[in-house]
């Protein structure tokens, strides 16, 4: 926020709709998943998803197939008045005006001025363009581009329930990849597996509000990230679903740094990335995708993963103890049963991506570790 001068009453209000969203965001979730039928929600859970999208049987990660095309144009969003108009009249009514009368320019500019998060860049991404299971198909975007639809949508959501105008973002399909630029994140069920036992456990993690512009508040399973290069010069060295689970596994599980400094990541020398390629080309680290989903209220896209690991791999790389990271709070392990499963979804804060993974994991759970002891 501009310690420096003093907020205008348009920066006054922004703000205190952006405290009302951060404060109410799982309500406001699961109000907006009110407005969608029940037959478009991702098993049960406010996550939604267009037909084609969930396959009948876990997808082995290594079957999914990946296209790298160039950039295309962002698509021009739609307007309250109708097509004809300035696209830009969507978002004016969602961003306040600065002292000399100008209006910020995005919803990503003026969160980063007024409320910026610890965790806050505008990093190269793999924009999503197309889902036909087991094909993605992908074209190149920024960090900032889910932000000024997504998280402004969200936005608009609140605004109206604090007595605001409509501003047309909340108008679009949120499955429809052609209005909109659509960042893809990475949400992994991590499921600690021990084979003697037959058992299994998962770990979820708190997002910090203070740290993180997206989900702030909430619950989600770990280790989750947007699929985006690890350097600007790495767009085809790094167009790999499982590079991108493995730094995310290394940052959130591991707590090694993010910072790979300028380049390609040599995958091949770094012990860790060698010890999980390691294991998953041995089997003792599995992984599948149940498909993917959208957020009804911020209209943030996932692909829903699991990663079965082995307990013996999983202990000489992770551990199940609570503790903080760059990010929120790795919260207590919990059993991978019906029971913690219902309590996750249906009584804590959970992100609705990690809702869907979760149930659509147990739906599957014989595919995944076995029909149990």
């Amino acid at each position: 926020m501009p310690a420096s001068r003093s907020l205008t009453s348009s920066e006054r209000d922004w703000l205190r709709v952006r405290r009302y969203l951060t404060e109410h965001r799982y309500g406001l979730a699961l109000d907006a998943a009110g407005d969608y039928p029940a037959s478009a929600r991702v098993a049960g859970t406010p996550l939604l998803a267009a037909p084609g999208w969930q396959p009948a049987a876990p997808v082995p990660l290594p079957d999914v197939a990946l296209e790298l095309t160039p950039a295309l144009p962002t698509p021009a969003l739609p307007t309250p008045a109708g097509p004809a108009l300035d696209p830009a009249l969507d978002t004016a009514l969602l961003l306040p005006e600065r002292p000399d009368g100008t209006r910020y320019r995005s919803y990503s500019e003026t969160l980063r001025e007024l409320a910026p998060p610890a965790v806050f860049e505008n990093r190269p991404t793999y924009r999503l363009t197309e889902v036909h299971l087991p094909r993605l198909a992908f074209t190149r975007g920024h960090y900032f581009d889910g932000v000024d639809t997504g998280e402004a949508a969200a936005h608009e959501y609140a605004a109206i329930r604090l007595g605001g105008r409509p501003a047309g973002l909340r108008a679009l399909d949120p499955c429809d990849l052609r209005r909109r630029p659509v960042n893809l994140a990475v949400s992994t069920l991590t499921l600690r597996f021990d084979q003697a036992r037959g058992r299994a456990s998962f770990l979820l993690h708190w997002r910090d509000p203070a740290k993180v512009g997206h989900a702030g508040g909430l619950h989600q399973v770990i280790p989750v990230g947007v699929f985006q290069p690890s350097d600007e010069i790495a767009w085809t060295w790094d167009f790999s679903l499982w590079r991108s689970m493995v730094r995310e596994f290394a940052e959130e599980l591991a707590g090694h740094s993010d910072d790979y400094g300028p380049g390609l990541v040599d995958y091949d020398t770094w012990p860790f990335a060698r010890q999980m390629t390691a294991a998953l080309d041995q089997g003792r680290i599995r992984v599948w995708c149940l498909g993917l989903g959208t957020d009804p209220l911020t209209y943030a896209t996932d692909l829903l993963t699991v990663a079965v690991i082995d307990s013996r791999v999983f202990d000489d790389l992770f551990s199940l103890r609570p503790r903080s990271n760059a990010e929120g709070t790795v919260l207590a392990a919990r059993e991978f049963a019906a029971r913690a499963i219902d309590h996750v979804v249906t009584r804590e804060p959970v992100q609705a991506a990690g809702a869907a993974v979760l149930r659509l994991a147990w739906r599957h759970r014989e595919a995944l570790i076995g029909p149990g002891p």
